[in-house]
This record gives structure tokens, C-alpha cells and sequence, in this order.
């Protein structure tokens, strides 16, 4: 039997790596769409009539349908139909909402295309081409979240006790390039083919996912049939599972700080390019440029971080690190508002840092607290606290914008105060850090393994 077990494909380093890839290339064109709009903030403002609470309100939309309750049932539905079919579903969810989103935010749409009348009948302070944005990137989030903890179920199921955080870590990686081609690629690529084609562009590169999990599928397959063959156990979920997950202390104080890490990431990169334009250029473009190395920087490297926690270990130490630099960061924006490029750039690269420090240490420690049957169900739990966070905050600094900066005239060439949005997001980082505190003393008293290392010797 020892032989048979041998000859999975998971135990080939070639077969397990381009299973994951298929993942991760999916998740490259995701990341893509999700932050589509993020470079073109001011425009939407001028041709869509949207101010900044109503741009942050579409960007916490994406999580609307997680924070009341999806995210807890995806990871059920995960746990229960397994990672190719779930994959599968999610894909689906992603491509649908992204067109729908991006046919409320094209020209057609607002110029009387189908369905405008109707949407610019009812609250008529919210343009009608944000209430279609807002429908369709619920639709799209929700995919995109059932992805997410996908994703890493994946990773475990065909790397623990192997390169397990070196596989999160590519596959962050490879996220992270897309994230970091929205700000490189799409405004160049609008400045010659306009605004609306680049985002429906984007829409249809959701085709890529769907074709990219299904590669994963046919892989998937044949390795649980493999395992069938070999004897392999499967320890079956059963909902009296769940009760362990709530149940353990460091698992919560690890769900607190990703909700808080990430609420001072991913709503700061909506709002980034519009503060480094009104601090330090003129020129979206050069502001793009400067934020590239964010994304950048952390896709370099997650995967050295990946294989440093998967050897060595100190995944408690990572986290409190990574933290502390992203207090440092929006420390600096909120205390210089007036800033010159080299210290913006050095504030950015320490962003890129703590963005490769903190994912690269905190999902491959949820294996560690919960067990594998109750994985994606655990992941779930994660990821709804986050989109909680991620579906509130950017509304709350829309809102703190535009009550800080009255009278603002973005037609007339003014710029937006940006102070009190890097406080809080300051603020945020300093709550994450001592939760990484926390977590590490929890740890030490219990001994999760948080601090050794992932590889089985």
C-alpha cells in the first residue's frame, strides 16, 4: 500500500505545483477586476457623479452578501462538495457579477443604455451607474471570497507537510501581480483605448478563471480517485464540527487580527492613488508607478517568506513585524501630508514588506488550530469576520473624506485632505499588532507550533 500511496500525484513535486499554478493563475485575474476601478476614482467622480462615500460604498459592496452570511455557508458548501466543485461554483459567481459591474460603469449604460431608467427611478442621490456597480460586484465579492478559502484548502490538501507556506506564498505571489497590473497596466492601456473597454476587458479576462479552475478539476479528480485506490482515510465533516472553531481562543485572536490588517490594505489601495496624486504629483500615471511597488514588492517576496516560515518557522514573530511596518507606513502619510518621492516611495516599499510578512504567516497557521475536515469551514469564519471590516471601512473613509474636505471642488483643480484617513488606518495596524502579541503569548502557553517550522523532516 506504501508503494500505491507513493505513486499519487500528490506526492509528485511537478504534479502538485501545477495544480496549485492553475489555482493561482485564476486568482491572478480575479485580484485584476477586484481593484479595476481603483485607478480611476477621480474619473468616475467627473463623467459618473460619484463622490468619494459613494465610490467607497461600491467598493464595500463587493462584501455585502459575505458580511450577512454567505461566507459562513460557502465554507459549509466547501467542506461538504470539496474543493474542485466549490472552485468551480465560485468561478461562475466572479464572471457574472464582473459583467455585470462593468456594464453599469460603460458609457452605453449611462447614456440610456438598458436597465438606466429603472435604476435612476429610486434613491436618486446614488447615480444609477453605482447602484448597477454595487449589484453586480456583490455578486463578483462573493465569488471571489468563496475562492479564497478555496484556495487554501487546496494548498493543504496537496502540500501539508510539505513546501505548504512556500505554496501560499507563490500563490499570494502571483495574486499580488495582478493586483500590481491594475495600477502599471489599465490606466495606460485606457489612455488609448478609453476607460470603458479597459474595464469590460477586465470582465472578460473572468473567462481565464473559470477555464484555469477547471484545469484544476480534471487534476483534483484524478488525485481523489488515486486516494480512494490507496486507502487514504477521509475524516467526513459533520455541523457539530463547527463547535471547535469557535471554541479556540487563537483562532479568534487570529481572525481579529486579519479582519484588522487587512481593513488597513485592501480600502487604503481604493483611495491610495488619490492621495499620493494630491501629495507628491499631478499625473495619475507617475502616482500609479509609485504605488506599483506595493503590490510588487510583496510578490517578490511572499515566496522567499513562504519557504523562511516552512524551514525556520517564527510565524507568531512575522505577524507582529508585519503589522508594526504598516503602522510605520500610514504613520508616515498621516503625520507628512506634503511628501517628497523618496520617502514616499521608502513608506510604500515598507507597505510591499508588511504585505508579504503577514498573509505569508497567517494562513498557513489556520491548519494548526482546527482540523482538516472543519478547514474550509474555518476559513469561512476568517473570512467573514474580514468582509465585515472590508464592507464597513471603506464606507466609513469615504464618509471621513468627504466630511474633512467640505467645499472641495475636484472640477475646479482642488485636492482632497487625506489626513484623517491614514490615522485611522494607522490606528487599525496598532490594534493588529498587539493581537500579534496576544497570539504569540497564547502560543507559548498552548503550543500551537506557531513559531516552528511547516516542513515534516
Amino acid at each position: 500500500m506504501t508503494e500505491i500511496i507513493k505513486n499519487t500525484l500528490r506526492e509528485s513535486a511537478f504534479a502538485r505545483w501545477m495544480a496549485i499554478f492553475f489555482m493561482s493563475f485564476a486568482m491572478l485575474f480575479a485580484y485584476i477586476f477586484i481593484d479595476a476601478l481603483a485607478p480611476f476614482r477621480i474619473l468616475l467622480e467627473r463623467d459618473f457623479g460619484w463622490t468619494p462615500d459613494i465610490f467607497g460604498t461600491v467598493a464595500g459592496s463587493a462584501y455585502f452578501l459575505n458580511v450577512i452570511g454567505f461566507m459562513l455557508v460557502a465554507g459549509i458548501i466547501l467542506d461538504k462538495m470539496g474543493v474542485r466543485r466549490t472552485a468551480i461554483l465560485s468561478a461562475l459567481l466572479m464572471m457574472f457579477g464582473a459583467f455585470i459591474k462593468s456594464y453599469g460603469v460603460s458609457y452605453t449604460f449611462i447614456n440610456g443604455g438598458f436597465g438606466y431608467e429603472f435604476f435612476s427611478s429610486f434613491l436618486p442621490r446614488i447615480p444609477a451607474s453605482a447602484k448597477v456597480a454595487i449589484v453586480g460586484f456583490a455578486i463578483f465579492g462573493a465569488g471571489l471570497e468563496m475562492a479564497g478559502i478555496t484556495v487554501p484548502k487546496a494548498i493543504v490538501k496537496w502540500f501539508k507537510g510539505k513546501e505548504m507556506a512556500l505554496a501560499m506564498g507563490m500563490n499570494l505571489a502571483i495574486a499580488r501581480l495582478g493586483a500590481g497590473l491594475v495600477f502599471f497596466v489599465l490606466p495606460e492601456f485606457a489612455l488609448l483605448y478609453g476607460f470603458s473597454t479597459t474595464i469590460t476587458l477586465s470582465a472578460l479576462s473572468l473567462c481565464i478563471v473559470v477555464l484555469s479552475f477547471g484545469a484544476y478539476f480534471l487534476m483534483d479528480l484524478k488525485l481523489e480517485r488515486q486516494d480512494r485506490e490507496s486507502d487514504v482515510p477521509e475524516d467526513l465533516f459533520k455541523f457539530s464540527d463547527l463547535k471547535q472553531i469557535f471554541a479556540s481562543k487563537a483562532f479568534m485572536i487570529i481572525s481579529g487580527l486579519c479582519v484588522l490588517y487587512y481593513v488597513a490594505i485592501f480600502p487604503f489601495q481604493k483611495f491610495a492613488l488619490g492621495m499620493l496624486e494630491s501629495g507628491l504629483v499631478d499625473s495619475p500615471i507617475a502616482a500609479n508607478r509609485i504605488f506599483m511597488f506595493f503590490p510588487v514588492g510583496a510578490m517578490i517576496l511572499t515566496p522567499f517568506l513562504g519557504w523562511f516560515l516552512d524551514s525556520k518557522g517564527k510565524g507568531a514573530t512575522m505577524l507582529i513585524w508585519g503589522a508594526g511596518l504598516m503602522v510605520v507606513c500610514h504613520s508616515f502619510f498621516a503625520i507628512f501630508p506634503n511628501f517628497s518621492f523618496p520617502l514616499a516611495l521608502s513608506a510604500i516599499v515598507l507597505l510591499g514588506i508588511s504585505f508579504s510578512l503577514v498573509p505569508a504567516a497567517l494562513w498557513p497557521a489556520v491548519p494548526r488550530l482546527v482540523e482538516d475536515k472543519v478547514l474550509g469551514s474555518a476559513y469561512g469564519v476568517i473570512f467573514w469576520i474580514q468582509n465585515i471590516g472590508l464592507f464597513f471601512v471603506p464606507i466609513l473613509i469615504g464618509f471621513v473624506l468627504r466630511a474633512t474636505n467640505v467645499g472641495i471642488d475636484i472640477a475646479a483643480g482642488d485636492s482632497y485632505s487625506y489626513t484623517w484617513m491614514m490615522v485611522i488606518f494607522a490606528s487599525f495596524g496598532m490594534l493588529a499588532m498587539l493581537l500579534g502579541f496576544w497570539l504569540k503569548a497564547e502560543d507559548k502557553k498552548k503550543g500551537y507550533g506557531m513559531e516552528l517550522p511547516n516542513k515534516v523532516k
